[in-house]
């Protein structure tokens, strides 16, 4: 899981829930900073911090797991588009 999907998960649970940052960190015990830094990527959460952070908005820890794989795969799907796009636009220069 790219860290910075983890961030945005984080992020998604906590507005999902109406928290604000310094409302998770106190149900949770984490530092708001620390949060932030997840939330922009700059930080990587182990899989506990990451359950602590996603049970203290509400969520499951799959919720957090299964948008991942789901992000992951419109990522790749993306990225085959916009390959398979840059070889029609070159068969056609030759073309």
């Amino acid at each position: 899981m790219e860290w910075t999907v983890a961030g945005s998960l984080v992020w998604q649970a906590r507005t999902d829930a109406g928290l604000t940052q310094r409302e998770l960190a106190e149900v949770t015990g984490i530092p708001q900073s620390t949060i932030a830094a997840i939330e922009r990527g700059r930080r990587q959460p182990s899989i506990p911090l990451l359950e602590r952070l996603v049970a203290g908005a509400g969520k499951q820890v799959h919720f957090v797991l299964a948008a991942a794989d789901e992000e992951a795969s419109l990522s790749e799907d993306r990225e085959r588009d916009r390959r398979v796009a840059e070889l029609f636009r070159s068969a056609r220069k030759v073309g």
